[in-house]
């Protein structure tokens, strides 16, 4: 979307907001902005009727080479909720765009720091954020658990960086071995992003037009549990729609995957000094089996008059890819999970997000159970296609039901039911969603279902015991402390517990 048509969308929004709102709901806002030592910037809000309760937001991923400002919300309305209703706002740049973990991490701190310098000790500090800033906010409560009293990861990269990125190597081994053989194109250790990028597209569209490249996508698609939807605003395709399913997933990659697996991942490659990522011991085979999209693939292959044994066969015989140790120490420090929560952690994430895939949140739960400490977890789930494709009216909804758990110490109703009608009491101004084509927007009703996601495809986190039960995860763990034994480091996370 250009500068000009957002343009046009923040004030359809404005003027939507404006004729909801009621003169007593506005208040004085005092903000203060700066920079940091290291290049960050920051913002602060603080309404006149503060009630001592500041939100500390994380934003998600900036490409290298974009505009990096520094952000306090996800969206002009649920902002303009907050800070009417009292509320604290504030955030920063990072100091880089990328993967920008290690330092976000110390940027928002120092963002608490300089508040309590401004404005005073809140009386609660919440931390919050999308995608990236999802990680983020998980990685600042395990960091620094002393400094926050809630948590609210939104579409969050929850499996943690190092699963995270096995995943997305996964997908690029399947394509280039399937449909990119002797080629050039790079998996790791990328050396120019835009021409491999460029590479990548050009291959990814010569599959699409062919039954047989078709098939060997939603393979590809299927070694990450890429939904078969995209369009946020459409309906789900029925699940034995595959050809449409597929066509999804080639819009996935095409408009939003692939840039982060042929391109992005040098920027994290740089940062880590190496590849961080490994497919050594990997069972594909036993993968698909355990994927979202096994039916359609076995459907789609047997259209094409294709082996998918054959298939399954070459990507079994195919060189694998090792991790870099110290590069692999990076991506663990900058970040794993160990599961240990000791205040009220409330997730959101949308079953049709193909970059963050939902399955995120079962591999968070997974470790915040393994650690004893699931009375402190909820997760919600919003039936929609598109990432952190949220209404402002289920980001409030969560907001406040995340702030009874912290005033009540107990959780409150999280049915689907409950958190609908909460979303839409709300009213017409926060249940709005942004249209794909022009710049409008439109109304939306709340989405919120009940859900169970399957487990993550690729687990790795702090807590090695947490794959006992997982042969496949179990030894995947063990070839990456095989891999690492021998260059071992410290990280700030505390030392991983086999």
């Amino acid at each position: 979307m250009s500068s000009s048509s957002k343009r046009l969308l923040f004030l359809s929004l404005l003027a939507i907001l404006l004729a909801s709102f009621s003169p007593a709901a506005y208040t004085q806002v005092t903000t203060h902005t700066g920079n940091f030592p290291d290049g960050a910037t920051y913002v602060m809000q603080v309404p006149a009727n503060w009630n001592g309760t500041l939100f500390l937001y994380s934003h998600g991923y900036v490409p290298p080479g974009s505009s990096n400002p520094a952000r306090d919300v996800g969206d002009p309305a649920t902002g303009l909720f907050m800070l009417s209703s009292g509320f604290a706002l504030a955030g920063s740049s990072y100091a880089h765009t990328g993967w920008a973990l290690q330092e976000a991490l110390l940027d928002q701190i120092a963002v608490l720091d300089i508040f309590k310098r401004d404005f005073g000790t809140p009386s609660r500090t919440i931390a919050w954020g999308h995608s990236l800033g999802g990680i983020v906010t998980a990685g600042l409560i395990q960091r620094y658990p002393d400094r926050f009293d809630a948590a609210l990861p939104m579409c969050g990269v929850l499996s943690g960086g190092v699963a995270t990125w096995n995943t997305a190597l996964d997908s690029a081994f399947a394509f280039k071995t399937l449909l990119a053989p002797g080629s050039g194109l790079e998996v790791v250790h990328i050396a120019d992003p835009v021409a491999n990028l460029a590479l990548a597209e050009e291959m990814l569209v010569v599959a699409q037009s062919t039954p047989q490249g078709r098939a060997r996508l939603a393979l590809v698609a299927a070694l990450s549990d890429g939904p078969g939807w995209f369009e946020p605003l459409s309906p789900e395709p029925p699940a034995s729609d595959f050809a449409t399913r597929e066509f999804n997933q080639f819009l996935w990659a095409q408009n939003v995957d692939f840039p982060f697996l042929f391109a992005l991942r040098a920027e994290l490659e740089f940062r880590a000094q190496g590849n961080p990522s490994w497919n050594t011991g990997v069972d594909y085979r036993a993968q698909l089996s355990r994927s979202i999209d096994q039916a359609e693939v076995s459907a789609l292959y047997q259209r094409a008059g294709l082996s998918l044994e054959g298939d399954l066969r070459t990507l079994e015989e195919a060189v694998r890819i090792s991790a870099d140790p110290e590069a692999l120490h990076y991506l663990e420090s900058n970040i794993i999970f160990d599961g240990q929560i000791n205040i009220p952690v409330l997730t959101m994430h949308t079953n049709g997000d193909g970059l963050v895939v939902v399955q995120n949140e079962s591999a968070y739960k997974r470790v915040v159970d393994a650690a004893g400490d699931s009375a402190f977890l909820r997760q919600t789930f919003v039936h929609r296609a598109g990432h952190c494709a949220f209404t402002p009216a289920e980001t409030i909804t969560a907001v406040e039901s995340l702030l009874f758990r912290l005033n009540t110490g107990v959780w409150g109703v999280l049915d689907a039911d409950s958190l609908n009608d909460t979303a839409s009491a709300l009213g017409p101004g926060f249940n709005i969603f942004p249209s794909p084509t022009a710049p409008v927007i439109l109304p939306v009703k709340p989405a919120f279902f009940d859900f169970t996601p399957r487990r993550y495809l690729r687990p790795f986190d702090a807590l090695g015991d947490g794959c006992q039960s997982d042969p496949v995860c179990r030894t995947q763990f063990s070839l990456a402390r095989h891999e690492s034994e021998d260059a071992p480091v410290s990280t700030a996370i505390g030392d991983r517990r086999d």
